[in-house]
């Protein structure tokens, strides 16, 4: 029951009487000024916890008190207060029209902070595993991996988190518990339409978890997706970003990687082959070639010092097909490495052998003007 305040106010002497009240006014200033110290108490011991935490952090560079001091700080300023209310609320001398309001609103407060601070404690839990791995490093394939299956997993279970968090909030309200009751009575036809209404979502979703699983992509893979050449650069439970070469975002939905083929440059390892395909002509020595390609890899830092090879890949009727075969760290490196390639051996080619380019060779017969002899003269 609510509670009915009747006020009779004299203008004349500029008096206020309250009459019919069912406490006086000493029982609701006296508790309220109790809650006021307990909140002020849960703010005072937050505060000092995390300045020590702060301090510890920033002494012996622990990862642990510094992550729970950059995500746990704002959400105990309100816990802690919380905690300190429910801890003394029997104690309170709460009127009884207002305790069972004071005690609802309690627990909404307390199942918003828990659910903060655990959303936030996942977040702490990601700094500290992830600061094991350095995805900067030259070989960070293991690293990789840690973040594409960490970062995924992460994003399910705040959504499991945040839908516990409301479900324990709505059941904290009679009328929509019941409706609650009456839904379930339900939920099997609700289930079967929603089932067909959320199928794509559902496979996206699971797509996600897959991925996040079996990984045939990985944060910073290099990948060529519908003809673009690019990094992994963002993996969420519904579509990832590929960074293209020349710095555009391709936004592909996640369920591609289960779906299409694609290819991954970096699955096993970072290092790769780059080729280039010279075309010569037959007089040009492909051992001359070789050893001028050792020469411009030696030179390069490009070159990790694995792979260096020159074969003769086709022979056609006018020309050979010279591929020079190199290896790199990693397919950036790859590509720079066989541009350097293709551009000394042409230069290489024009200065030494110019005769050995590509020629094309044309026969025409020649008639004497006595005709009596006739001959042929090749042109090239």
């Amino acid at each position: 029951m609510g509670t009915v305040f009747t006020v009779r106010i004299n203008f004349e002497e500029r008096k206020m009487y309250i009459l019919n009240l069912p406490f006086g006014l000493k029982d609701v200033v006296d508790p309220l000024v109790h809650i006021i110290s307990l909140v002020a108490v849960g703010l005072v011991i937050s505060v000092l916890l995390f300045r020590f935490l702060a301090r510890w952090s920033r002494r012996s560079d622990d990862i642990f008190s510094k992550a729970v001091v950059k995500y746990l700080k704002r959400p105990s300023k309100f816990l802690f207060p919380v905690l300190c209310l429910m801890l003394f609320a029997p104690v309170l001398s709460i009127p009884d029209d207002l305790a069972g309001a004071f005690r609802h609103v309690l627990g909404i407060a307390f199942i918003g902070t828990l659910t903060w601070m655990a959303t936030r404690t996942v977040a702490v839990i990601r700094e500290i595993i992830l600061s094991r791995f350095d995805v900067d490093q030259k070989d960070n394939l293991a690293a990789r991996k840690i973040y594409t299956q960490f970062r995924v997993i992460e994003r399910v279970i705040i959504v499991i988190i945040l839908i516990i968090g409301i479900s324990s909030l709505l059941m904290t309200f009679e009328k929509i518990r019941q409706l609650g009751v009456s839904i379930m009575a339900s939920a099997g036809v609700i289930g079967i339409i929603a089932g067909f209404a959320a199928q794509k979502s559902i496979a996206t979703l699971f797509a996600g978890i897959q991925i996040a699983i079996t990984q045939p992509i990985r944060l910073d893979d290099v990948v060529i997706v519908e003809n673009e050449w690019g990094w992994i650069e963002e993996i969420t439970l519904t579509y990832v970003v590929v960074r293209v070469w020349d710095l555009r975002r391709l936004v592909v939905p996640i369920t591609y990687f289960i779906e299409r083929p694609f290819q991954n440059w970096t699955r096993v390892s970072a290092d790769i082959l780059g080729t280039v395909f010279l075309y010569m002509d037959y007089t040009i020595p492909v051992q001359v070639i070789r050893k001028e390609l050792q020469k411009i890899v030696k030179g390069s830092d490009l070159w990790d010092g694995k792979v260096c090879g020159v074969q003769v890949t086709d022979a056609a009727q006018q020309t050979i097909e010279v591929r020079a075969l190199v290896s790199a760290a990693d397919s950036s490196k790859a590509w720079d490495l066989r541009c350097l390639v293709r551009e000394k051996l042409l230069e290489f080619l024009q200065s030494t052998y110019p005769a050995s380019l590509p020629k094309t060779r044309v026969e025409l017969e020649k008639s004497i003007l006595l005709g009596k002899d006739s001959g042929r003269e090749a042109i090239v």
